[in-house]
């Protein structure tokens, strides 16, 4: 099976197509190097410089003879929502369309869809840990543009047969994050402890997130391309919900010593807690996180600190 990844040289990409080298695919990484880095593709992937947004898109998909589409590509960063939404939409919306015109045009097997938990936005304390069936209410225009993505999935679908697996992701995690501004607070973290910076919580830090490890997220990607059980949305994450002041905590035993985080007033569109249900996925895709937080943080935080040791 020939598989192409959008965003195969950013963080998560280069985990996949790792990932899908190791299980026999064939594969196809495309990706326009705005944050992605050449030297995330493996050798065996082929590599293709293009953006989502270029009006031949569909052109490539149907050249490559590609059988699923996995579609990691646009922006993913809440805050850069927030101050420029233009710019949101462009990568996000007009992205996934491409995409989509592109399977339906080539006659892709499936599109495997990169969501998120800013799909849901904000939730009453009793409806933790989230289920797919939750109303979703995003607060940044990062999670509006995820759900608008959603529904031209199911559009495209119901139109064309394009088939689908819609993935949200929780708070992804790991070796590679953040070089080109993918970063998120994990990532943000080990690369300043690794260089001996100061790091900043925004908030009280009693806000939790559900942290999930990237090599776990690249065989649920897997487990979504093999499964029979398409056109729904499942949940990836961890099932554990984790403080910020936590995080700092288990980070001041991994580095060593403690960890005293600068303060500064919470950030709009930040949600105060999320925990998401995988229990779907684990009847639907066989799949489960098995990595656990201070395993990957202790590999998150090791490929900082050998990236900071090698710029001394």
């Amino acid at each position: 099976m020939k598989v192409l990844v959008t965003g195969g040289a950013g963080f998560i990409g280069s985990h996949l197509t790792r990932a899908l080298i190791g299980e026999n695919f064939e594969v196809v990484a495309l990706d326009n190097l705005s944050g992605g880095r050449l030297e995330n593709v493996p050798s065996e992937a082929k590599f293709i410089e293009a953006d989502v947004r270029d009006a031949n898109f569909a052109e490539i998909i149907e050249r490559e003879g590609i059988d699923a589409i996995v579609h990691l590509a646009g922006q993913t960063m809440v805050d850069a929502s927030i101050k420029d939404p233009q710019n949101d939409a462009q990568q996000n919306i007009v992205g996934i369309i491409n995409v989509l015109e592109g399977a339906r045009k080539s006659g892709a097997g499936r599109v495997i869809f990169s969501s998120s938990a800013a799909s849901y936005g904000d939730v009453d304390l009793t409806e933790l840990p989230i289920l797919e069936s939750r109303a979703l209410n995003p607060m940044s225009f990062y999670g509006l543009s995820k759900v608008t993505a959603e529904k031209y999935l199911a559009l495209y679908n119901s139109l064309y047969g394009v088939n689908y697996v819609i993935l949200r992701f929780a708070n992804v995690y790991g070796e590679r994050q953040g070089d080109g501004g993918e970063g998120g607070v994990i990532s943000i973290f080990t690369k300043k402890l690794a260089s001996g910076e100061k790091i900043t919580i925004y908030g009280d830090g009693e806000q939790t997130r559900d942290f999930v490890y990237a090599g776990d997220i690249a065989k649920g990607i897997i487990a979504a391309i093999k499964t029979e059980n398409v056109n729904t949305a499942y949940n990836l994450s961890g099932e554990t919900e984790t403080s910020l002041r936590e995080l700092v905590s288990i980070l001041s035993d991994i580095k060593g010593e403690n960890i005293i985080p600068n303060y500064e007033k919470a950030r709009p569109g930040d949600i105060r807690r999320s925990a998401l249900s995988a229990q779907k996925a684990l009847r639907g895709l066989s799949w489960r996180a098995n990595m656990k937080l201070e395993g990957g943080l202790r590999l998150t935080y090791d490929y900082f600190l050998q990236k900071a040791n090698k710029k001394i």
